[in-house]
């Protein structure tokens, strides 16, 4: 049976609960023995980590400790999968430069505020995790996020909708759903969420989300299967 960690926390409005709750009602349907940890302190011991299939974050802002991003780094580079959406995956301890650089990206402002109308656009042909999806409308907030290049955009959404300054500038698409790699391990995100209503109210957003939880816990069985190591990614440089 595969094992997944959910840690949730920090401010409520994003509400981690039902947030949580939601992503391991998922997870088990899956088989997914899962363990939900309402501290941050599940991330001291780095070889419980690296036993593990999937880490879920839920913690909005906060602090974490340099020790627990070099152990979160470690898992993941393995082949421990990290899944998570809103603001608790990439409005996180907004300090720790190394969880950014893991998962890809983190919010800078979200124009307009809550109740936001937009267009979620679907990339067709980016990844078997939109297969057969088409774009959808959700209303809630639009989030503005800085984003890692290297990133695999599955789905966008178009700024400016709202009036603020960066509407001085030219219209862009921001990504909404993306994946990439950290080592062996898989990283999903998608950034709705705001509240946990949003997989009811936009059905689509809820199959992302599952197929993206999936698709991140199975990359630690895939490194093992093809023989995989972390060998190529290790540096005779000390980051810190």
């Amino acid at each position: 049976m595969k094992k997944a960690l959910i840690f949730r926390g920090g401010w409520d409005g994003h509400e981690p609960e039902k947030v949580s709750e939601r992503f391991a009602k998922i997870l088990r349907a899956h088989d997914y023995e899962v363990e939900i940890s309402e501290t941050l302190d599940c991330l001291a011991d780095v070889e419980a980590l690296k036993q593990l299939d999937l880490l879920v974050p839920c913690w909005t802002g906060g602090q974490l400790p340099h020790e627990y991003a070099q152990n979160v780094s470690a898992a993941v580079a393995v082949g421990v999968g990290v899944a998570g959406c809103h603001g608790g995956m990439c409005d996180a301890f907004r300090e720790s430069t190394e969880w950014q650089f893991i998962t890809g990206g983190q919010w800078v402002s979200h124009p307009g505020g809550d109740g936001v109308k937009y267009i979620v656009n679907i990339r067709p042909g980016s990844s078997p995790i939109v297969e057969g999806l088409d774009d959808f409308e959700v209303c809630s907030e639009h989030y503005y996020l800085h984003v890692d290049p290297s990133i695999e955009v599955l789905a966008t959404t178009r700024f400016p909708l709202e009036t603020y300054y960066h509407a001085a500038n030219k219209p862009i698409d921001m990504p909404v759903v993306w994946t990439k790699y950290w080592g062996n391990g898989r990283v999903f995100y998608c950034s709705l969420g705001h509240h946990d209503d949003v997989f009811d109210n936009s059905p689509n957003a809820q199959i992302l989300m599952e197929r993206g939880l999936v698709w991140a816990g199975e990359g630690k069985q895939y490194a093992i299967d093809k023989g995989l190591t972390t060998d190529k990614y290790d540096s005779t440089k000390k980051m810190y």
